[in-house]
C-alpha cells in the first residue's frame, strides 16, 4: 500500500515541478488507523487531492542567488475534502521561490473517521509537524529558523489559521521543544468562524454535523487570536459567495483588538478560489504580499 502511496506522489509530483514529497511522519502516522481498501489516494484532471493517507512536504527552493532564508509552508484548500495541488500549491511555490523564499506544499490529511482516531486534530498535526520539520532542518535547507511562516486557501487558509492560533497547543510530539509559532501567516479567502459565517462543509468535514459548542468555539479562531499571534496578511473578495468575506473581517478585527500587526486586502469582485491571480482586478495582491513581507524583514538576506 505504501509503495503504490509513494509511487503515486511522485508521479502527481513531477506535474507539479519535479519536486520529491517528503513524508512528515517516516517512522509512522500519530493518530491514525489502517484506511479501508476503498481509501486510496486520487488526484484528478483539475489536480485536485483526495484520500491523502501518507501525509509530506513538497520543497520548493529558490535560486541560491534570490535566497533569503525565509520559508512559508502552503496549505491547500479544498473544504476539508480535497486538495488543490496547483492552483493553491505549485503555482504560489513558484511565486515565492522568485522572491527568494523556499516554499513547501503541505500534502495534509483530510480529516475523517476512516482514517483517524480524532479526524478533528488530524489536518493540525501535519501542519505542526511541517513548521517542526522546517525549523529541524533550516540549516540543511539553508533557511532562517526565525523566517518561517505560514499560508492558507480557503479551508487551508482555516488550517493556517489555526496553526497561527493554536501553537500553545501541541498536538504531536514535540519533546524537543521546537517552536511551533509560526513567524507569520498569509490568508486567502479563509474559512475562519465556524459560526453563522462559516463554511459548512468545511466546519463539517472537520468537527462533524453536530459538534458540541466548545469545539465550534475551539475551532472558531477569531475567538483564539491572542497578542501573541503572528503578524498576519489577509486576502478576501467582497463577492465570495462560498466563504463570506466577514471570515477575513473578523480575524482582521480581533487581530485590531490584540494589536497584532497586520494587513488586510478587499477586492470588489473575484468570487472564491482565484488562487494567485484575480482576474477580476489588474492588482495583484501577491505584490502587496512581497511588499509587506519585506517591509516587515522577512526578505532580507
Amino acid at each position: 500500500m505504501k509503495k503504490i502511496t509513494f509511487a503515486l506522489m511522485l508521479i502527481t509530483s513531477t506535474a507539479f515541478a519535479q519536486q520529491t514529497p517528503i513524508p512528515l511522519y517516516p517512522n509512522g502516522v500519530p493518530n491514525s488507523k489502517k484506511a479501508p481498501a476503498t481509501y486510496v489516494e486520487k488526484l484528478d484532471q483539475n489536480s485536485f487531492l483526495s484520500s491523502v493517507t501518507v501525509p509530506t512536504i513538497t520543497p520548493y527552493f529558490p535560486a541560491k542567488d534570490v535566497a533569503n532564508g525565509a520559508a512559508v509552508v502552503i496549505c491547500p484548500g479544498g473544504g476539508y475534502g480535497g486538495l488543490s495541488m496547483v492552483n493553491e500549491g505549485s503555482t504560489i511555490a513558484e511565486a515565492f521561490n522568485k522572491i527568494g523564499v523556499a516554499a513547501f506544499i503541505l500534502t495534509y490529511r483530510l480529516p475523517s473517521d476512516d482514517i483517524m482516531v480524532n479526524k478533528t486534530i488530524g489536518p493540525l498535526q501535519d501542519a505542526q509537524r511541517a513548521i517542526q520539520m522546517i525549523r529541524q532542518n533550516a540549516a540543511n535547507w539553508n533557511i532562517n529558523p526565525n523566517k518561517v511562516g505560514i499560508i492558507g486557501f480557503s479551508a487551508g487558509g482555516h488550517l493556517a489559521s489555526t496553526v497561527i492560533t493554536h501553537f500553545d497547543r501541541a498536538v504531536i510530539e514535540n519533546s524537543a521543544n521546537i517552536n511551533l509559532r509560526p513567524d507569520f501567516g498569509i490568508l486567502l479567502y479563509p474559512v475562519i468562524s465556524f459560526g453563522p459565517m462559516a463554511h459548512v462543509g468545511s466546519r463539517e468535514n472537520l468537527i462533524g454535523k453536530n459538534p458540541s459548542q466548545e469545539l465550534v468555539d475551539l475551532y472558531s479562531n477569531e475567538k483564539q487570536v491572542t497578542a501573541n499571534t503572528p503578524p498576519t496578511f489577509l486576502v478576501h473578495a467582497e463577492d465570495d459567495g462560498a466563504v463570506p468575506v466577514q471570515n477575513s473581517i473578523m480575524f482582521y478585527d480581533a487581530l485590531l483588538q490584540n494589536k497584532v500587526k497586520a494587513e488586510m486586502h478587499i477586492y470588489q469582485a473575484g468570487g472564491h478560489g482565484f488562487g494567485l491571480n484575480n482576474s477580476t482586478t489588474k492588482d495583484k495582491w501577491f505584490e502587496r504580499l512581497t511588499n509587506w513581507m519585506d517591509e516587515n524583514g522577512w526578505l532580507k538576506k
